[in-house]
């Protein structure tokens, strides 16, 4: 049967609204069309033969051919069919486009698509990097940005990383003509905190290098849902088709309420069990279980299924005391009405909409300690088990329908969690998780703490004093968005997640709570695809909202709470600074900054990142145009270096990792060193001599430097296993390192300055015990470093002593007011500047990476700038002069000032 003629369909005709995609000739936005499509067949081929009637307007050449149905849903009469955009065979990361049609009568129509198609894709498919080098650079990249801050006595066995990826096959990323790469998974457990990682890298599959990576931990405070062979056992051992085996049981919440609970009887355990077969017995028959995880490490849960564990169970169907300190009755409990609002307000069955099983594992710990989180890991909901301030996280609806939510996400527009897709991400779980308890606890929408997140997580302090988010708060982009990388926040997912919920839950204020949800939901599941932000958001909600037949009013309702969070079109263009731009748009990952002798060094791609890196020089007072430093060759040329002579760097292609030097002044490239199995790092350069870090994938660090005719490096600490050496600094024929070494038959760590001139090493001397050293600086008449010798939220200390290791002093604390949480340091003869964090229990501008500067003495201390946004890898360029790369745009920038800002009030 042929397509039904457009025309003859009722309202035909021209589109009510196109909305033209971001770099793409294919629209983000098509509504209120009703055009004919072919009735008969599947829903998949009906889309992908309008898109290819439709050719003109979208702009896909082959949409049988580039484009792979993933899911359809029907509900009633419509139909929403997603399809996967394919680049000659390669999935494209987030390159997803949803068709929504009707289908009654014999008849069928599109009412309208969205989502992302990139039409610029000219990429070769065919890898010139194999699985196994992707896999070992995306651990080495993963354990760098995780660990490489500070060097910490050894806690693992040398022989076995802390982190194992799994190669998942080739994704074109989709940046300009499209960058093939190797994608990994990277799991494991944290080297530095022990917190346990799921990380997805892309390694670029021509030259080895991650050009991006983000965690896969949707945590509270941050394919489909799998059964666990635990979860699969758990299916009914018994019962008929007529009713379920389960059982109603009671329990005590945190707050004093007795609840209902879905329960069953193990015979074999001869207990009732947290097993709750009713709710999808009229279905698929699965199951909502809850599980003790009390005594399982939390990288036991992530990612994986702990040995041993065992549903919550009781002698009788009223569960104790214990079960309710637990947190096992809320989260039992609150996972049912979690279930129970998505089946019976929006006709969703389950996370996955297909009766999938729900686990929750609850009381996870971290190394024995309180682990005070929640997360959602692709398959599971995982709440720690509180302390003496917190209840377990499952305590509070919001948090459990948040972490729920998490899955009905992955599930449908599957938004990337990173950047601005990440925060929406993280804003619709805020939104239905909040919406959720909001309702079950019968407040009205007009309460001041209607808004709040987390607010019954705290044993003695105020909902308000405990509440981790609230979407009330106000927060609009041009006075609250927060540019940062994806190594903070995953590029700000929780961050600036307030930005767009605080705009639904004005929606919901405003029109009630029945339509408000019905539009969210709506939008997340048929609008939405996985790359878009926060402007794609909102005309997503906006075409959901005319597509349910709203009024004018309750339109331009809709429209208002988005313009009152600065949620307009091209608001990234509205963002200030107070710094002076030297390079703009450098488009990198894993890189940093060089400055010495009056010049900078950094790495860029092109315009739209499809480039591999190459290396920039310019003046750092702004004077004369930046030049070309490193072939463009393919490599990604990263990590430089400057004296204001010369430049070093390392690059990474398929053989390996060189490190290259050139003149400023021009010359040929030279290689000083290869390495096909380290990672290297730390570059620093002075005159003829070359100091650089090289890392394995076992944690081992050794710092190495290079003379003029040098073909091999000399290690600082000899090179050997049973040492290790690290975050180096140069000056006045100086190196100075942090070292790990053994002492009286245990481990320890220090600094240790050496002189090339005669080869003498000076030890410096600690103030106390030292649990980690952080990065080193030297100057003609001072060694500085980061001193860790408490154990709290990694705060340190800015350490200071002579070069012949005497007069050592705090010019910052770790401890008292003003302590810092550093991560980075950079000297010159006047100035220390500390990149750092403050102390804090929520993520706020405040709390970033930000720059100061302390006077050498440490009696004089301020902001260098009061940009809003991240600021991360400074480099000391003369006097106070400081240059680094600034997030505050959306964009990264190398950015300068000559003096610090002071205070940012």
């Amino acid at each position: 049967m042929s397509a039904v003629p457009a025309q003859a369909v009722s309202g035909g005709g021209d589109p009510v609204e196109v909305i033209p995609g971001k770099g793409t000739s294919t629209p983000s936005l098509v509504d209120g069309i009703r055009e004919g499509a072919k009735a008969t067949g599947s829903a998949a081929d009906a889309a992908r033969g309008h898109l290819a009637d439709k050719k003109s307007r979208y702009r896909i050449a082959d949409p049988g051919r580039d484009l792979k149905p993933v899911q359809t849903v029907s509900t009633g009469t419509s139909e929403t069919v997603r399809l996967q955009q394919k680049h000659r065979g390669v999935d494209v990361l987030g390159g997803q486009y949803v068709v929504r049609m009707e289908k009654k009568d014999g008849k069928r129509v599109v009412t309208g698509t969205s989502g992302k198609y990139f039409t610029a894709l000219k990429a070769d498919t065919k890898a010139d990097v194999g699985e196994d080098l992707a896999v070992r650079r995306a651990v080495a990249a993963t354990a760098a940005q995780l660990g490489g801050k500070r060097l910490a006595k050894p806690e693992q066995d040398a022989k076995a990383p802390a982190l194992t990826g799994t190669a998942r096959g080739l994704v074109v990323l989709p940046r300009g003509a499209g960058v093939l790469t190797q994608h990994v998974t990277v799991r494991g457990t944290d080297p530095a905190t022990g917190e346990p990682v799921l990380r997805e890298v892309y390694v670029d599959a021509k030259a080895g290098y991650p050009v991006l990576q983000y965690s896969g931990i949707k945590t509270f405070g941050a394919p489909k849902s799998a059964k666990s062979a635990q979860a699969a056992k758990a299916k009914a051992a018994g019962g008929d088709e007529g009713h379920h085996p389960g059982v109603a049981g009671s329990g005590v919440k945190y707050d004093g309420t007795t609840v209902e609970l879905g329960l069953f009887f193990d015979t074999a355990r001869g207990e009732y069990i947290m097993r709750d077969h009713a709710r999808m017995w009229d279905t698929s028959k699965n199951l909502i279980s809850t599980w003790d995880a009390r005594g399982k490490d939390v990288g036991e849960a992530s990612g994986r299924w702990p040995d041993g564990i065992k549903e919550f169970g009781s002698p009788n169907p009223a569960f104790g005391k214990d079960a309710t300190e637990a947190g096992a009755v809320d989260a039992h409990w609150a996972a049912g009405k979690v279930y129970d609002y998505y089946r019976k307000v929006h006709g969703r069955d389950g996370l996955d909409g297909r009766g999938g099983t729900i686990n929750s594992l609850v009381g996870v710990t971290y190394f024995g300690l309180p682990y005070v989180n929640a997360f959602w890991d692709g398959t599971k909901m995982v709440y720690g088990g509180g302390d003496k301030e917190y209840k377990t996280l499952s305590a509070d609806l919001d948090v459990v329908g948040h972490e729920m939510t998490h899955g009905v996400v992955e599930n449908t527009a599957n938004l990337v969690y990173a950047g601005q897709s990440g925060a929406m991400n993280e804003a619709l779980a805020d939104y239905f998780g909040n919406a959720i308890a909001v309702d079950a606890k019968g407040m009205s929408m007009d309460d001041p703490e209607a808004g709040l997140l987390g607010g019954d997580l705290c044993r003695t302090k105020s909902r308000r004093e405990c509440a981790l988010r609230d979407l009330n708060d106000g927060a609009t982009t041009s006075k609250n968005f927060l540019g940062v990388g994806f190594g903070t926040d995953n590029g700000g997912v929780h961050l600036n997640s307030t930005i767009f919920s605080g705009a639904l839950w004005d929606i919901r204020e405003d029109l009630g709570r029945t339509l408000a949800d019905r539009i969210a939901y709506k939008a997340l599941t048929q609008y939405m695809t996985p790359l878009d932000g926060f402007t794609e958001g909102r005309n997503a909600v906006l075409a959901a909202a005319r597509d349910l037949k709203v009024s004018a009013k309750e339109l331009n309702t809709v429209k208002r709470s988005f313009n009152a969070h600065g949620i307009v079109p091209n608001w990234e263009e509205a963002l200030g600074v107070d710094s002076d731009q030297l390079l703009g748009k450098l488009n990198t990952a894993g890189s940093g900054v060089g400055a010495g002798g009056g010049w900078w060094a950094t790495s860029k791609s092109n315009d739209d990142g499809t480039e591999a890196y190459s290396i920039w020089a310019g003046r750092t007072d702004g004077s004369g145009a930046p030049k070309l430093i490193s072939p463009n060759d393919g490599r990604y040329h990263v990590n430089p270096a400057t004296d204001g002579k010369t430049v070093v760097w390392a690059a990474y292609g398929t053989a390996g990792v060189d490190v290259l030097s050139r003149p400023l002044a021009g010359g040929p490239v030279k290689k000083l060193y290869s390495t096909s199995t380290d990672d290297i790092a730390g570059l620093r350069v002075e005159g003829a001599v070359t100091v650089f870090e090289k890392m394995n994938l076992f944690g081992g660090r050794h710092v190495g430097y290079l003379k003029a005719g040098d073909k091999e490096p000399t290690w600082v600490d000899g090179g050997g296993a049973d040492v290790g050496s690290a975050l180096p600094s140069l000056s006045g024929g100086r190196i100075a390192y942090a070292k790990a070494y053994q002492q009286d038959g245990s481990f320890t760590t220090g600094v240790e300055v050496l002189d090339l001139k005669d080869g003498k090493k000076t030890l410096m001397k600690q103030l106390g015990t030292v649990q980690g050293i952080g990065q080193t600086g030297i100057t003609s008449r001072y060694v500085f470093w980061l001193a860790d010798e408490v154990l709290d939220q990694g705060q340190a200390a800015v350490r200071r002593a002579g070069l012949d290791g005497s007069d050592v002093v705090d010019i910052r604390k770790e401890t008292g007011e003003g302590a810092l949480i550093p991560v980075g340091l950079t000297a010159s003869e006047t100035a220390v500047t500390v990149t750092s964090q403050l102390p804090d229990t929520k993520y706020r501008n405040e709390t970033m990476s930000k720059l100061w500067q302390l006077s050498t003495d440490g009696s004089v201390a301020g902001r260098v700038s009061c940009n809003r946004g991240e600021q991360v890898s400074a480099a000391a360029a003369g006097d106070r002069r400081v240059v680094w790369i600034d997030g505050t745009t959306g964009s990264t920038d190398l950015v300068t000032r000559n003096r610090p800002a002071g205070n940012c009030g």
